[in-house]
Formats: C-alpha cells, structure tokens, sequence
C-alpha cells in the first residue's frame, strides 16, 4: 500500500489540526492523527462516538480542507446496492428496445448506468470524499457489501465487470455504536473513537461557531450542558445543540429576558424529547445555573 507523507501541502497530523481549525473545526490530537494516518496510508477513516459529537462535521471538515465534493451516503436499515452503488435505469432501458427494433441495442453501457453515491466516489476518484454516515444502522449483509469496496476500491457490475478507481477517493465511515460492526470491516480501516469535548474545547467551539456569543456565556452554556449529559437522558444533547443553546439564550437576552429566565426558555433547544424535558422540568433551574432551585 502507497504511503503518501504530503496530502495536498499537509505534512504531518499537527498542520491537519491546524487547517481543520482555519476550517471551524476544532480537533485534538487523537482525531488529527487518525485522519492523517487514514489519508496517508490511503485507509478509510472510521469515527465512533455517541450522536452529536461532530463525526460527520469532521469529514465535511475534511472534505473541505482538501478541497474534495463531498458525497455522502446516509445508511439505514435495509439499504441495498441499488441505493448505495448503482442501478440500471429500467424505464430507459426498455424505451431504447422498443426504438431500435429489430437492430441490437447495448443496454449495458454508460447512458443506463446510474451511479449512487459508492460508484460516483470511484469515478471520481481523488476529487472526491464519500461519507458513509451511521454504518451502524445498516445490516450485517450491507457491511459485507462494502467490504470489497473498502479493501480493494473497486466494485463488481455483473454485465460491466470490475470497475476500479485509479486514484482513490478518502473514505469517511461514522458509527453512533447502536450494535457492533463486523471485525473484518474495522481491520480495513484506521479506528477512532470521538468522546464528548472537556469543557474548555466545547467553549471554545461555542466561540467559534457562535460569534454573537460571550465567553461568559459559552462558559455557562458548557457548564448547563455537562449537567444534562450526566443525566439520564433519553437523547443527551450534542455539540451542536451547546451551540445552537448558547445562540437562542444569547437572542433571547438581547431582547430582554435575564440570563437564567433566557436559557430556560430556549431549552426545547438542547433537549428534543418530551420525556427528558419532563425528566428535568422541577430540577431545571439547579441544572442551568448549579445552584438549588
């Protein structure tokens, strides 16, 4: 496997983390040196980690400091070839039969092909990264599925043949752990795990992402949230929720509301389950401001 020391000016994990940063995404050293190893070794990138840790942010991240489309393939239960490869345009098809008569018509060839996302990431090799968002939601027969493609870059059309990508694109697979994915798929890939930022990082991604915000108020943002985290909850808020909390009490106390009255009143912000926000409804005012109510 080619090792490839410099991808597009970036040389070591450190100056990842330094464009990833230029990028509004504030890394840390384990996640920059996994997908520095991953672009160099020419590996997939697997990211673990509960919802909302920014896994899918890091590949967009990704995509745009090596300047790659974007192409992303949201996994579910049930996905196929057909919505993650490629499928033959049937109605085409049979329209070009019935126009050529009794002369022969090639329904194999490129303008019945249509591509989803996997065989559009291998045409289009290394201006691309695909995105293989929440793996884990898929079944064991897709995982399988993929292995070829992970191992090799390259997939198998039963009337075309193998088709392989000359230049790789950087692969970019997320899994939120609601089951275990296949060994075999983990070996093929470069492994990290994506925990919950310390309060410090999360801040200062408050900050950066919310520029109307105040450090103080980042600060007792993160402080609220690490409180709801360590409950319970149905649906723990994510990252960006911490932003997007700090943005509506910040709207809100522009408009009058005090500090503890604004965060209270932007919690269908950060909390989306009836049963968390019925969970924490009489301790909401110790679990905003630490304090007992």
């Amino acid at each position: 496997m080619p090792v490839r020391p410099d991808i597009q000016g970036i040389g070591t994990p450190e100056e990842l983390d330094t464009v990833l940063r230029a990028a509004q995404y504030l890394s840390d050293d384990g996640l920059s040196t996994a997908a520095y190893l991953a672009l160099a070794l020419g590996k997939p990138l697997l990211l673990e980690g509960a919802p909302g840790v920014g896994k899918t942010e890091a590949a967009k991240a990704l995509a745009s400091v090596l300047n790659r489309r974007l192409i992303r393939l949201q996994c579910y239960e049930g996905i196929d070839a057909g919505a993650a490869l490629y499928e033959w345009n049937y109605p085409r098809q049979m329209l070009a039969i019935r126009q050529a008569g009794e002369e022969y018509v090639n329904i194999y060839q490129d303008d019945f092909l249509i591509a989803r996302p996997m065989l559009d990431a291998l045409q289009s090799g290394d201006n691309a990264l695909l995105l293989i968002d929440e793996i884990d939601r898929s079944d064991h027969e897709f995982e399988a599925f993929l292995l070829e493609f992970l191992s090799d870059f390259q997939i198998s059309i039963p009337e075309r043949g193998t088709i392989r990508s000359a230049q790789r694109p950087v692969v970019v697979l997320t899994s939120n752990r609601t089951r275990e994915l296949h060994e075999a798929l983990r070996r093929r890939c470069v492994y990290h795990w994506i925990d919950y930022p310390d309060a410090l990082r999360e801040a200062q991604i408050v900050m950066t992402r919310a520029s109307s915000v105040t450090r103080e108020t980042a600060d007792r943002v993160v402080a609220a949230v690490s409180r709801l985290r360590a409950e319970p909850l149905a649906k723990p808020p994510g990252v960006a929720e911490t932003v997007e909390w700090a943005e509506a009490a910040t709207l809100l106390n522009a408009q009058g509301a005090a500090w503890p009255e604004a965060f209270k009143r932007a919690i269908g912000v950060v909390l989306k389950d009836q049963d968390d926000l019925g969970f924490v409804h009489d301790r909401l005012d110790h679990l905003i401001t630490g304090t007992a109510a």
